[in-house]
């Protein structure tokens, strides 16, 4: 595919500066960039490169002031960063026009897919299954019986979604991630054994959710585990049963819920955050890298760190403590045996 400066330019709403029939065939960061790609410059310390990238085009701010002269064509908008990514959306969309439906997929006759959705080699289709408009169902894909997927939605190689599962539009599940496992409910006995507690709700994913690879999202043991609209998860991540996640939160890898737990709209959680169960997280919390949070956090916006968790700024200031223990425990080893010292002498 080729796309022309003019082009690019006009579905940006930017503006020109260079040649407007400049022709990029594919993307490449600016440092990387060969003759024939279009890169973006959004963070100041790659400023340099704009100067000695090969790349045909580039996406600058508009408030970029140059230094020197360029050789490459410059298309300016308000925010690159975000130009950019509408770009490579456009361009995946592209690339990933597949439709059809595999005569090596496994599909059950009450099944009911749009015409033109894609269905790879070696996927499974249960009983009463939906699957929506322009879906795309890869390769070794499992869906479990009266599971329903909505229009749009991208469901990539190995991942499982179990039975009666709801999956909205504009959906994406990275590879071998599994949607509707069994809660870990299990009952103790007074033999010291633990009998299995069924798990008969399901997950419900609303619109634009993202869910990343090898993630794990618990169906309920009754009602729903629901991830609310616009959600990012990324890899490695664990939602226990009967959690709720609000609406345009977003998860950094190896992250953990418990079983229960209700977190707010618009969290930012770090990597290997953990979060214990049956209690409230609320709007807008920023929980830092490996922080964990046994209670409920009841004041909108807080930005924590540690474990268990304080304000972050209280948290940097301890630090610096932390660092000094040792010495600190050597000057008080010293203090004592001074005043003992000083005791012995009177």
């Amino acid at each position: 595919m080729e796309f022309k400066a003019q082009i690019i330019a006009a579905f940006l709403n930017g503006e020109i500066e260079g040649d407007a029939d400049a022709t990029v065939t594919t993307v490449a960061k600016i440092e990387e960039a060969t003759p024939g790609t279009l890169a973006f410059l959004a963070n100041p310390k790659y400023n340099h490169y704009l100067y000695t990238t090969n790349a045909t085009i580039v996406l600058v701010n508009k408030d970029l002031q140059l230094e020197q002269p360029v050789s490459c064509t410059l298309i300016r908008v308000p925010d690159a960063y975000a130009a950019f990514a509408s770009l490579l959306e456009l361009y995946q969309n592209a690339k990933m026009q597949k439709v059809g439906v595999s005569t090596q997929a496994c599909i059950e006759p009450s099944a009911k897919i749009c015409e033109d959705a894609y269905v790879g080699p070696f996927a499974y289709i249960g009983e009463n299954v939906t699957i929506g408009k322009n879906a795309k169902i890869y390769p070794h894909v499992y869906i479990g019986d009266n599971a329903t997927i909505g229009d749009n939605a991208t469901i990539y190689s190995g991942v499982k979604i179990y039975h009666e599962c709801v999956l909205g539009n504009n959906v994406t599940i990275h590879a071998s991630s599994v949607i509707g496992a069994d809660g870990f409910g299990f009952a103790p006995s007074a033999a010291n054994e633990y009998k299995k507690i069924p798990q008969i709700g399901n997950v419900i994913l609303e619109d634009y959710v993202e869910i990343g690879a090898n993630a794990c999202i618990d169906r309920a043991t009754m009602g729903s585990t629901i991830i609310r609209k616009g959600v990012k998860l990324d890899n490695l991540i664990q939602v226990a049963h009967n959690v709720e996640v609000g609406e345009n939160t977003v998860m950094a890898a190896q992250s953990g819920i418990a079983g229960s737990t209700k977190v707010g709209a618009n969290c930012m959680f770090g990597g290997q955050v953990g979060i214990s169960g049956h209690i409230t997280i609320a709007n807008g919390v920023k929980l830092a890298a490996q922080t964990g949070i046994n209670n409920s956090l009841k004041g909108e916006d807080q930005v924590l760190m540690g474990s268990p968790a304080i304000d972050i700024r209280s948290y940097h200031k301890s630090s610096i403590v932390f660092k000094n223990l040792p010495d600190l425990a050597k000057q008080v080893s010293e203090l004592k045996k001074e005043i003992a010292a000083l005791k012995a002498n009177k």
